[in-house]
């Protein structure tokens, strides 16, 4: 069994910027814990270059292991509309101008496919959304960064699939979301697992009651994440990249212990 002390040393922890800015630097600076910063629209509007980069160079004094989220509140990268593919793509732009500063292994994206808004025009859909993701990853690539594109309200991996098939030159991996699986998917763990297993290399881990997207503490709700961790040792791949997802800090600590009692690879 793993300490929690050697377990914040090998996941990330979601932080929103204007959290990490106002109330949470320092505990983050005093923990050594990873962050996945999100970057939503507010967050971008609202800061300065100057008030990321401060940001930015306090965090790698500790020389921790950065990821980001990319904003997702009304974007849509598939959208037929091109005004709509307009502002998704400048929404991406702000957060690509930080890349640099914050030098990120991954940046996490939504794929945003709904069926149920976008099964009559998926093939539209599909060659707009592989255009804006093969740009951005493109872009990444050239800081060292890697594009995941995470699974929300998609029922399974079908709803996925033809974007991983049509990014296979820019390497985009996938970021499975357990807890979104759960509250909104109809497809079980083994799988997504089973079908994107081996586009996989990012975890999001989070814990809910089945219905609602709630990010409880791992080992508090119904999610069976033994799926996960069987695979990954039994499949032997690398370590994925692992976030844990908690929305107040009381569910953090929990779902670290949980992580320390059942990581499947060294002891």
């Amino acid at each position: 069994m793993l300490t929690t002390k050697q377990i914040i040393k090998k996941i990330q922890v979601n932080i929103p910027f204007t959290m990490l800015y106002e109330s949470y630097l320092d505990k983050f600076m005093e923990f050594g814990l990873n962050p996945e910063i999100g970057l939503d629209a507010t967050a971008l509007d609202r800061f300065s270059r100057s008030d990321f980069r401060g940001i930015a160079e306090t965090l790698h004094e500790n020389s921790p292991t950065i990821t980001l989220h990319a904003p997702f509140i009304d974007l849509n990268a598939g959208s037929p509309d091109p005004a709509i593919r307009g502002i998704t793509r400048r929404r991406l732009e702000q957060l690509l101008d930080l890349v640099p500063l914050f030098k990120p292994v991954s940046v996490v994206c939504h794929a945003g496919y709904d069926a149920k808004r976008h099964a009559y025009f998926k093939e539209t859909w599909s060659q707009n959304s592989i255009e804006i993701w093969s740009w951005m990853a493109d872009r990444l690539g050239r800081f060292g960064a890697r594009l995941m594109l995470e699974n929300v309200y998609e029922d399974g991996p079908a709803d996925m699939q033809f974007l991983f098939e049509g990014l296979k030159k820019q390497n985009v991996g996938f970021c499975l979301d357990a807890g979104h699986s759960m509250a909104f998917g109809q497809s079980d763990l083994k799988t997504w697992l089973d079908a994107l297993g081996p586009h996989l290399g990012q975890l999001h881990l989070h814990d809910n009651l089945g219905n609602h997207d709630e990010h409880l503490a791992l080992g508090s709700g119904v999610i069976d994440f033994g799926i996960i961790l069987k695979y990954l040792k039994k499949s032997k791949v690398n370590c994925p990249i692992i976030t844990v997802e908690p929305h107040e800090e009381k569910e953090l600590w929990p779902s670290l212990d949980y992580l320390a009692q059942h990581w499947p690879w060294e002891k």
